[in-house]
C-alpha cells in the first residue's frame, strides 16, 4: 500500500471480528513503532501487547467503560519513560517531548496496521493510575495510549477534514496568502514599494530626530 494511501484511508475502528491476529502482523506494527523519531533519538518508550481477554476487559474498564474495546483481540500499550528525557532535556523533556515521542510511534501503529489490513483505534481516555495497576507498570513510567488491534468489522466513512486555506499559514502566523504580487498583480509590487518607501522615511526622520535631540543637549552643556 501506497504510504499516502495508507495515511489517507486510516480509520479509528470500534468493531472487531472475533478472529486472532498473527504474531507476524503483530511484529510488523511493533517495528514501525520502534521505528519513529524521538528526541534526541532516545527511544524512552515501552510497548505492552495484552491479548488475554480478561485483561482487556479490565483495561476497557479501565478507559472509561468503553467495553466495545474488549471485541478487539489484541491491545498495546505505549509507555512513556519520562526520567531518561528529563536526564537530557530537563522539565521540557518530561512535559513535551516524552510525549510527542510516543505520539510519533503511536501513529506508526496506526499507518502500519492498516498497512497490514488491520483495523485499529488510538484511545487516550483513561485512569491512568488504573492502567498502571492492571499493567504492573513502573512507577517512574506513564502509560501514553491504549491502541485497540484486529480486523475491522465495520467501515468507517471517512471524516470531513478542514480544507487547506483553513489549516495553513504562509510565512507567520494568519497569513493565508503565498504570493502577494500573484494576487494583486502590479498593485502588489505598488504596496511593497510604498511599504519600503515608508520605512525608508521613518528611518530618516527618526535619524533627524536624533540630530536635534543631540544637538539641544550640547547647547544645554554649555
Amino acid at each position: 500500500m501506497d504510504t499516502l494511501e495508507c495515511i489517507k484511508t486510516r480509520r479509528s475502528v470500534r468493531k472487531y471480528r472475533t478472529e486472532p491476529v498473527d504474531w507476524d502482523k503483530i511484529s510488523i506494527i511493533l517495528e514501525a513503532a520502534k521505528s519513529a523519531p524521538s528526541a534526541g533519538n532516545l527511544q524512552n518508550w515501552k510497548f505492552i501487547v495484552v491479548t488475554d481477554e480478561e485483561k482487556r476487559r479490565s483495561l476497557a474498564e479501565a478507559c472509561l467503560q468503553q467495553y466495545w474495546m474488549v471485541e478487539a483481540p489484541v491491545h498495546i500499550i505505549v509507555v512513556a519513560e519520562p526520567e531518561k528525557a528529563i536526564r537530557f532535556y530537563g522539565i521540557r523533556g518530561d512535559r513535551l517531548y516524552s510525549t510527542q515521542n510516543c505520539a510519533a510511534s503511536i501513529q506508526n501503529i496506526l499507518l502500519a496496521a492498516n498497512s497490514c489490513g488491520l483495523g485499529s483505534c488510538w484511545v487516550g481516555a483513561f485512569d491512568e493510575n488504573e492502567v498502571k495497576r492492571i499493567l504492573s507498570v513502573a512507577e517512574e513510567a506513564r502509560p501514553q495510549a491504549v491502541i485497540t488491534i484486529g480486523y475491522a468489522d465495520e467501515t468507517p466513512p471517512e471524516p470531513v477534514h478542514y480544507t487547506l486555506e483553513n489549516v495553513c499559514f504562509f510565512e507567520r502566523w494568519g497569513s493565508r496568502i503565498k504570493d502577494i504580487d500573484a494576487v494583486l498583480g502590479h498593485y502588489g509590487k505598488k504596496l511593497h514599494k510604498h511599504i519600503d518607501a515608508t520605512k525608508t522615511g521613518i528611518a530618516k526622520h527618526f535619524e533627524n530626530i536624533k540630530g536635534k535631540l543631540a544637538e539641544k543637549f550640547k547647547k544645554k552643556e554649555k
